[in-house]
Protein backbone atom coordinates (compact mmCIF):
# COMPACT_ATOMS: atom_id res chain seq x y z
CA UNK A 1 0.00 0.00 0.00
CA UNK A 2 0.70 3.72 -0.57
CA UNK A 3 -0.55 6.82 0.36
CA UNK A 4 -1.82 8.38 3.63
CA UNK A 5 -5.45 8.47 2.13
CA UNK A 6 -5.58 4.88 1.55
CA UNK A 7 -3.95 4.34 4.78
CA UNK A 8 -6.78 6.56 6.53
CA UNK A 9 -9.78 4.46 4.34
CA UNK A 10 -8.24 1.62 5.67
CA UNK A 11 -8.13 2.47 9.30
CA UNK A 12 -11.91 4.59 8.70
CA UNK A 13 -10.36 8.04 10.32
CA UNK A 14 -9.74 11.14 8.79
CA UNK A 15 -6.75 11.88 6.88
CA UNK A 16 -5.23 14.81 9.20
CA UNK A 17 -5.59 12.10 12.17
CA UNK A 18 -3.31 9.91 10.38
CA UNK A 19 -1.33 12.16 9.29
CA UNK A 20 -0.48 14.24 12.93
CA UNK A 21 -0.04 10.58 13.89
CA UNK A 22 2.30 10.04 11.64
CA UNK A 23 4.87 13.09 12.06
CA UNK A 24 4.62 12.47 15.79
CA UNK A 25 1.98 15.54 16.95
CA UNK A 26 1.19 15.46 20.77
CA UNK A 27 -2.60 16.53 19.85
CA UNK A 28 -3.25 12.51 18.80
CA UNK A 29 -4.18 10.01 21.62
CA UNK A 30 -1.83 7.44 21.93
CA UNK A 31 -3.98 4.79 21.32
CA UNK A 32 -4.88 6.08 17.79
CA UNK A 33 -0.94 6.69 17.20
CA UNK A 34 -0.54 3.12 18.14
CA UNK A 35 -3.43 1.87 15.26
CA UNK A 36 -2.22 3.72 12.90
CA UNK A 37 2.38 2.99 12.95
CA UNK A 38 1.26 -0.76 13.13
CA UNK A 39 -1.37 -0.36 10.03
CA UNK A 40 1.80 1.44 8.13
CA UNK A 41 4.30 -0.49 8.87
CA UNK A 42 1.89 -3.49 8.43
CA UNK A 43 0.38 -2.47 5.32
CA UNK A 44 3.67 -0.97 3.73
CA UNK A 45 3.05 2.76 3.97
CA UNK A 46 5.02 5.02 2.13
CA UNK A 47 5.29 8.29 3.07
CA UNK A 48 5.44 10.89 0.02
CA UNK A 49 8.84 12.72 1.08
CA UNK A 50 9.11 15.39 -1.93
CA UNK A 51 5.62 16.26 -1.10
CA UNK A 52 6.02 16.38 2.64
CA UNK A 53 9.34 18.64 1.71
CA UNK A 54 7.38 20.74 -0.58
CA UNK A 55 4.61 21.61 1.82
CA UNK A 56 7.46 22.06 5.02
CA UNK A 57 9.65 23.90 2.64
CA UNK A 58 12.45 21.70 4.04
CA UNK A 59 14.35 18.71 2.56
CA UNK A 60 15.40 16.84 5.50
CA UNK A 61 18.99 17.22 3.55
CA UNK A 62 22.26 18.59 4.66
CA UNK A 63 25.25 18.62 2.03
CA UNK A 64 29.01 17.69 2.26
CA UNK A 65 30.79 19.57 -1.22
CA UNK A 66 34.11 17.84 -1.12
CA UNK A 67 36.34 18.04 -4.23
CA UNK A 68 37.36 14.61 -6.00
CA UNK A 69 39.39 13.11 -8.62
CA UNK A 70 42.71 11.36 -8.15
CA UNK A 71 45.10 14.13 -8.01
CA UNK A 72 42.78 15.31 -4.89
CA UNK A 73 42.08 11.94 -3.12
CA UNK A 74 44.68 10.11 -4.37
CA UNK A 75 44.14 6.32 -4.00
CA UNK A 76 41.16 6.52 -1.36
CA UNK A 77 40.02 9.17 0.65
CA UNK A 78 39.77 7.84 4.09
CA UNK A 79 39.40 10.81 6.27
CA UNK A 80 36.41 12.13 4.59
CA UNK A 81 34.62 8.77 5.32
CA UNK A 82 35.91 9.07 8.73
CA UNK A 83 34.33 12.61 9.42
CA UNK A 84 31.18 11.68 7.32
CA UNK A 85 30.85 8.98 10.12
CA UNK A 86 30.54 11.56 12.77
CA UNK A 87 28.48 14.30 10.89
CA UNK A 88 25.59 11.75 10.35
CA UNK A 89 25.83 9.97 13.73
CA UNK A 90 24.98 13.54 14.91
CA UNK A 91 22.04 14.33 12.08
CA UNK A 92 20.54 10.77 12.56
CA UNK A 93 19.18 12.38 16.02
CA UNK A 94 16.97 14.91 13.84
CA UNK A 95 16.23 12.56 11.35
CA UNK A 96 18.50 14.41 8.46
CA UNK A 97 20.37 12.77 5.45
CA UNK A 98 23.77 13.61 4.13
CA UNK A 99 24.36 13.59 1.00
CA UNK A 100 27.74 14.59 -0.80
CA UNK A 101 28.59 16.75 -3.25
CA UNK A 102 31.14 15.39 -5.43
CA UNK A 103 32.80 18.24 -7.16
CA UNK A 104 35.08 17.10 -9.72
CA UNK A 105 38.78 18.08 -9.82
CA UNK A 106 37.91 19.93 -13.18
CA UNK A 107 35.24 21.98 -12.02
CA UNK A 108 35.17 25.37 -10.53
CA UNK A 109 34.26 24.85 -6.91
CA UNK A 110 31.96 28.12 -7.04
CA UNK A 111 30.25 27.31 -10.26
CA UNK A 112 29.47 24.06 -8.98
CA UNK A 113 27.91 25.31 -5.78
CA UNK A 114 25.88 27.73 -7.66
CA UNK A 115 24.28 25.27 -9.45
CA UNK A 116 23.73 22.63 -6.81
CA UNK A 117 22.22 25.56 -4.58
CA UNK A 118 19.70 26.46 -7.51
CA UNK A 119 18.54 22.94 -7.60
CA UNK A 120 17.12 24.12 -3.56
CA UNK A 121 17.40 20.04 -2.27
CA UNK A 122 19.28 20.77 0.80
CA UNK A 123 18.39 22.57 3.92
CA UNK A 124 21.82 23.79 4.82
CA UNK A 125 25.53 22.63 3.85
CA UNK A 126 29.06 22.16 4.94
CA UNK A 127 32.13 23.26 2.77
CA UNK A 128 35.42 22.39 2.91
CA UNK A 129 39.27 22.61 1.19
CA UNK A 130 38.41 26.55 2.02
CA UNK A 131 40.81 28.58 -0.11
CA UNK A 132 42.29 31.98 0.75
CA UNK A 133 39.47 33.85 -0.93
CA UNK A 134 36.70 31.79 -1.06
CA UNK A 135 33.59 33.37 -2.83
CA UNK A 136 31.62 30.22 -2.02
CA UNK A 137 31.57 31.93 1.16
CA UNK A 138 29.90 34.74 0.87
CA UNK A 139 27.60 33.30 -1.73
CA UNK A 140 25.95 30.99 1.21
CA UNK A 141 26.15 34.11 3.46
CA UNK A 142 23.66 36.17 0.49
CA UNK A 143 21.50 33.63 0.08
CA UNK A 144 20.76 32.79 3.44
CA UNK A 145 21.44 29.44 3.30
CA UNK A 146 22.89 27.84 6.70
CA UNK A 147 26.45 26.39 6.41
CA UNK A 148 29.98 26.24 8.41
CA UNK A 149 33.24 25.89 6.95
CA UNK A 150 36.07 22.76 7.26
CA UNK A 151 38.48 25.13 7.53
CA UNK A 152 39.54 28.90 7.69
CA UNK A 153 39.65 31.75 5.41
CA UNK A 154 40.06 35.27 4.31
CA UNK A 155 36.76 35.94 3.31
CA UNK A 156 34.82 36.22 6.76
CA UNK A 157 31.14 36.93 6.51
CA UNK A 158 31.01 36.11 10.70
CA UNK A 159 30.52 32.47 9.14
CA UNK A 160 31.01 29.10 11.69
CA UNK A 161 33.94 27.15 10.66
CA UNK A 162 36.03 24.47 12.15
CA UNK A 163 39.80 23.79 11.25
CA UNK A 164 42.67 21.88 12.29
CA UNK A 165 45.22 23.32 14.11
CA UNK A 166 47.45 23.69 11.40
CA UNK A 167 50.04 26.96 14.13
CA UNK A 168 50.30 24.19 16.66
CA UNK A 169 51.41 21.31 13.98
CA UNK A 170 53.79 24.02 12.87
CA UNK A 171 55.26 25.34 16.08
CA UNK A 172 55.75 21.69 18.10
CA UNK A 173 57.19 20.49 14.65
CA UNK A 174 60.03 23.30 14.49
CA UNK A 175 60.33 23.28 18.72
CA UNK A 176 61.15 19.46 18.30
CA UNK A 177 63.73 19.75 14.89
CA UNK A 178 65.98 22.56 16.11
CA UNK A 179 66.01 21.01 19.61
CA UNK A 180 67.69 18.46 17.70
CA UNK A 181 70.21 20.39 15.84
CA UNK A 182 68.10 20.83 12.71
CA UNK A 183 69.02 24.43 11.11
CA UNK A 184 68.02 23.55 7.32
CA UNK A 185 63.73 22.20 7.30
CA UNK A 186 62.04 21.75 4.32
CA UNK A 187 58.17 22.23 4.97
CA UNK A 188 55.26 21.28 2.28
CA UNK A 189 52.33 23.29 1.44
CA UNK A 190 49.02 22.36 -1.02
CA UNK A 191 49.58 22.87 -4.72
CA UNK A 192 46.40 25.60 -5.18
CA UNK A 193 44.95 28.62 -3.18
CA UNK A 194 44.14 26.40 0.20
CA UNK A 195 44.25 28.56 2.90
CA UNK A 196 45.84 25.71 5.55
CA UNK A 197 48.94 25.81 2.89
CA UNK A 198 49.26 29.94 3.70
CA UNK A 199 48.41 29.29 7.48
CA UNK A 200 51.02 26.46 8.23
CA UNK A 201 53.99 28.09 5.79
CA UNK A 202 53.24 31.55 7.92
CA UNK A 203 53.55 29.68 10.87
CA UNK A 204 56.75 28.01 10.17
CA UNK A 205 59.10 30.53 9.52
CA UNK A 206 57.59 32.43 12.32
CA UNK A 207 58.86 29.75 15.09
CA UNK A 208 62.31 29.88 12.47
CA UNK A 209 62.65 33.32 13.47
CA UNK A 210 62.25 32.96 16.73
CA UNK A 211 65.26 30.70 16.56
CA UNK A 212 67.18 33.30 14.32
CA UNK A 213 66.38 30.69 11.24
CA UNK A 214 64.85 31.54 8.10
CA UNK A 215 62.69 29.66 5.29
CA UNK A 216 63.62 29.96 1.99
CA UNK A 217 60.98 29.54 -0.49
CA UNK A 218 63.32 26.88 -1.96
CA UNK A 219 62.27 24.56 0.92
CA UNK A 220 58.74 25.13 0.75
CA UNK A 221 57.36 22.41 -1.47
CA UNK A 222 54.07 22.58 -3.20
CA UNK A 223 52.26 19.41 -4.47
CA UNK A 224 49.06 17.68 -5.05
CA UNK A 225 47.54 16.17 -1.58
CA UNK A 226 47.98 12.72 -2.55
CA UNK A 227 50.76 9.56 -2.72
CA UNK A 228 52.13 11.25 -5.90
CA UNK A 229 52.41 14.62 -4.90
CA UNK A 230 54.56 13.07 -1.65
CA UNK A 231 57.27 11.40 -4.40
CA UNK A 232 57.02 14.46 -6.31
CA UNK A 233 58.36 16.78 -3.18
CA UNK A 234 61.00 14.03 -2.63
CA UNK A 235 62.67 13.72 -6.01
CA UNK A 236 62.54 17.41 -5.63
CA UNK A 237 64.44 17.34 -2.16
CA UNK A 238 66.48 15.40 -2.84
CA UNK A 239 67.65 16.98 -6.03
CA UNK A 240 68.94 20.44 -4.08
CA UNK A 241 72.53 21.44 -4.07
CA UNK A 242 71.97 21.71 -0.44
CA UNK A 243 69.80 18.53 0.90
CA UNK A 244 67.52 19.60 4.00
CA UNK A 245 68.21 17.45 6.93
CA UNK A 246 64.91 17.31 8.34
CA UNK A 247 60.68 17.93 6.57
CA UNK A 248 57.50 18.52 7.99
CA UNK A 249 54.94 17.43 5.55
CA UNK A 250 51.33 19.11 5.89
CA UNK A 251 49.07 16.18 4.03
CA UNK A 252 48.73 12.84 5.11
CA UNK A 253 48.46 11.16 1.91
CA UNK A 254 51.79 12.79 0.65
CA UNK A 255 54.18 10.92 3.16
CA UNK A 256 53.13 7.30 1.94
CA UNK A 257 55.07 8.58 -1.54
CA UNK A 258 57.89 11.10 0.24
CA UNK A 259 58.55 7.57 1.96
CA UNK A 260 59.27 5.65 -1.17
CA UNK A 261 60.88 8.86 -3.30
CA UNK A 262 63.21 8.76 -0.06
CA UNK A 263 63.90 4.92 0.07
CA UNK A 264 64.47 4.72 -3.44
CA UNK A 265 67.31 6.79 -3.64
CA UNK A 266 68.82 5.16 -0.46
CA UNK A 267 67.65 7.90 2.21
CA UNK A 268 66.17 6.32 5.46
CA UNK A 269 63.68 8.43 7.80
CA UNK A 270 64.73 8.31 11.00
CA UNK A 271 68.72 7.62 9.85
CA UNK A 272 69.40 10.36 7.28
CA UNK A 273 66.94 12.64 7.26
CA UNK A 274 63.55 13.25 10.04
CA UNK A 275 60.42 13.36 9.15
CA UNK A 276 57.20 14.74 10.52
CA UNK A 277 53.64 14.87 9.20
CA UNK A 278 49.69 13.95 10.08
CA UNK A 279 48.67 10.32 10.32
CA UNK A 280 46.37 8.04 7.87
CA UNK A 281 45.59 4.38 8.46
CA UNK A 282 48.19 3.81 5.86
CA UNK A 283 50.87 6.08 7.21
CA UNK A 284 50.76 3.03 10.19
CA UNK A 285 52.42 0.86 8.15
CA UNK A 286 55.07 2.82 7.26
CA UNK A 287 58.86 2.08 8.57
CA UNK A 288 60.70 3.02 10.22
CA UNK A 289 57.45 4.46 12.46
CA UNK A 290 55.95 8.31 11.67
CA UNK A 291 56.45 10.80 14.30
CA UNK A 292 52.82 12.17 13.34
CA UNK A 293 49.43 14.27 14.26
CA UNK A 294 46.77 12.35 14.72
CA UNK A 295 43.06 13.52 15.74
CA UNK A 296 39.68 11.91 16.48
CA UNK A 297 37.77 12.79 12.73
CA UNK A 298 34.71 11.33 14.04
CA UNK A 299 34.97 13.85 16.65
CA UNK A 300 34.94 16.27 13.80
CA UNK A 301 32.43 15.40 12.29
CA UNK A 302 30.12 15.48 15.14
CA UNK A 303 31.40 19.20 15.64
CA UNK A 304 30.75 20.45 12.36
CA UNK A 305 27.00 18.71 12.48
CA UNK A 306 26.52 20.82 15.53
CA UNK A 307 27.66 23.68 14.44
CA UNK A 308 25.91 23.63 11.55
CA UNK A 309 22.60 22.75 13.42
CA UNK A 310 23.05 25.73 15.72
CA UNK A 311 22.91 27.71 12.67
CA UNK A 312 19.35 26.68 11.85
CA UNK A 313 16.36 28.37 13.51
CA UNK A 314 14.91 24.72 14.22
CA UNK A 315 17.83 23.01 16.12
CA UNK A 316 19.41 26.56 17.35
CA UNK A 317 17.62 25.78 21.19
CA UNK A 318 19.29 22.18 21.00
CA UNK A 319 22.76 23.58 20.30
CA UNK A 320 22.52 26.83 21.79
CA UNK A 321 26.63 27.35 21.34
CA UNK A 322 26.26 30.07 19.06
CA UNK A 323 28.54 30.47 16.02
CA UNK A 324 31.19 28.49 16.40
CA UNK A 325 34.72 29.37 15.41
CA UNK A 326 36.99 26.62 16.29
CA UNK A 327 40.70 25.25 15.73
CA UNK A 328 40.35 21.61 16.40
CA UNK A 329 43.54 20.33 18.45
CA UNK A 330 45.88 17.91 16.84
CA UNK A 331 48.05 15.18 18.81
CA UNK A 332 51.60 14.51 19.12
CA UNK A 333 52.31 10.63 18.59
CA UNK A 334 55.85 10.38 18.72
CA UNK A 335 57.47 7.71 16.44
CA UNK A 336 61.20 7.05 15.01
CA UNK A 337 60.88 8.49 11.69
CA UNK A 338 62.68 12.18 13.38
CA UNK A 339 65.03 10.83 15.28
CA UNK A 340 67.68 11.43 13.35
CA UNK A 341 69.80 14.27 15.28
CA UNK A 342 72.76 16.14 14.16
CA UNK A 343 75.95 16.73 16.05
CA UNK A 344 76.28 18.48 18.77
CA UNK A 345 78.92 20.50 16.99
CA UNK A 346 76.18 21.45 14.26
CA UNK A 347 73.56 22.70 17.14
CA UNK A 348 74.90 25.85 18.19
CA UNK A 349 73.04 28.64 16.63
Amino acid sequence: MKGIKRLAQHLDISIGTVSRALNGKPDVNPETRKRVLEAAEELGYVANQAGRALRKGKTGVIGFMMQTGSEITGQGDTFFMSVFDGVQAVFARHKLDLVALLCSSEEDPHDYLRRMVARGFADGLIISATRRHDPRIEFLAKRKIPFVALGRSLTDVGQAWLDLDFEGMAQASIDRLVARGHRRIAVTRPHDDTNLGYIFVDRCREVLGGYGLSLGDELVFSSTPNEAGGYQIARKLLALPERPTAAVLVNETNTIGFYRGLMEAGIRPGRDIAVIGPRSPNSDFLSPRLTCFQLSLRDLGEALAEALLATMPEYAKLYPQGVTRKVWPLELVEGESDTFTLLESNRAL
